[in-house]
């Protein structure tokens, strides 16, 4: 039983203020905004300055990605549209109806993060025709859009995540 209580002692549940969960809330965001559609942004940034074969190389691999997504979505489409809401609302319910402090720290990273998804998909199904077509600034210009949502979709988790962390964290203090 010591080992266990150990193990717990060095997680620390106590999730909003855990160092390595603001690292990972961090790294998580910048990641979904540097992999736009899987494709890495400098290579769209790269594509915009150089053109040439910069340009067919995105092309190819937006082309990639996005049949990729699309397949994904046609496959398991109906699986992820149970399991998903599923697994969201029972941290949710967990976390905020039962207290549960690490199911509410999933959930905050977990809940935006699904709605880059959902975007993503609707942002390669507008894609799919045109990487077909081959259209080098089309592609590189809606990249370029979904980045910046995907940004102003993290500001606003960021931000939510914080808020709700430093009132956890108040609110544990105060409380003892």
């Amino acid at each position: 039983m010591q080992i266990f209580h150990t193990i717990l002692d060095l997680i620390a549940m106590r999730s909003f203020s855990n160092l390595w969960y603001w690292i990972a809330l961090a790294v998580t965001w910048s990641s979904a905004s540097h992999w736009v559609l899987g494709v890495p942004y400098d290579m769209v940034l790269r594509a915009r300055r150089v053109g040439g074969q910069a340009q067919e190389d995105l092309v190819l691999l937006a082309r990639l990605n996005v049949a990729r997504l699309l397949n994904i979505a046609r496959e398991a489409g109906l699986i992820l549209a149970i399991m998903v809401p599923f697994g969201l609302t029972f941290l949710l319910v967990t976390g905020f109806f039962y207290g549960s402090e690490l199911a509410q720290a999933v959930f905050l990273l977990i809940f935006p993060l699904s709605g880059v998804g959902l975007l993503s998909l609707r942002t390669a199904a507008r894609l799919e025709p045109i990487v077909a077509e081959g259209d080098a600034t089309l592609v590189d210009r809606i990249l370029s859009r979904h980045r910046i949502s995907v940004q102003a979709i993290g500001m606003v988790a960021i931000t939510c995540t914080a808020l709700w962390g430093m009132w956890q964290n108040l609110k544990f203090s105060v409380l003892g």
